[in-house]
């Protein structure tokens, strides 16, 4: 590996031991074995860098489910067995959202990273349409991006922060699937014209 690629695997360990906020350049230096100029050099910052590797963690992330998710696109199954998944590898992706929501959370004191990361979401919602629905990615427009793609986003990150917060009360794949199933069935059953059902 050249520089480049050496910072970036730097960057992701630094990014899931020590989150955005406590990971400095050194850290990223010393983590893989490079120079501080080389930075500067192949990513134009520490941010660019960092922001980079936050997409590389979460393309890795979400290639562990490219193959082998059971049912048909689009399915209740395939709904399972996505979450079922997701909450397999917690303890591998919890230090990632954790890092994700240390930025969000942080407001204005990184507007730049705030802004890259920002950026990177709606190659995150394709993904996650193409995981759930078996549809591939390039055949995804910006409606979709920005209804179904910010829908399951907000499941994604939903459920990652319950599981932050507090492992053994968060849903297990089976309850969090009941729950889909559920809502899904309340918002299309029949409604009296009188509010009854």
């Amino acid at each position: 590996m050249g520089h480049r690629e050496d910072l970036l695997e730097g960057a992701k360990k630094c990014l899931v031991e020590k989150g955005f906020v406590r990971t400095t350049a050194r850290d990223i230096v010393s983590a893989s074995g490079t120079n501080l100029a080389s930075i500067g050099y192949h990513y134009g910052s520490k941010d660019a860098l960092l922001t980079q590797a936050f997409i590389g963690l979460m393309e890795d992330w979400g290639a562990v489910f490219q193959d082998g998710l059971d049912g048909e696109g689009g399915s209740l199954e395939r709904f399972r067995a996505l979450w079922e998944g997701v909450l397999a590898q917690h303890d591998t992706s919890g230090p990632i959202w954790a890092a994700s929501l240390e930025v969000a959370l942080g407001r204005d004191k990184r507007p730049e990273l705030r802004s890259m990361l920002a950026a990177s979401q709606a190659e995150g919602r394709r993904g996650l349409i193409s995981m759930l629905t078996g549809t591939p990615e390039d055949q995804l427009d910006d409606r979709d991006v920005r209804t179904l793609g910010t829908f399951y986003q907000a499941l994604l990150n939903g459920l990652m922060i319950q599981w932050l917060f507090d492992p053994e009360s968060a849903a297990t794949a089976e309850e969090f699937t009941e729950g889909m199933r559920r809502a899904a069935e309340a918002m299309i059953r029949p409604r009296d014209p009188e509010g009854g059902e």
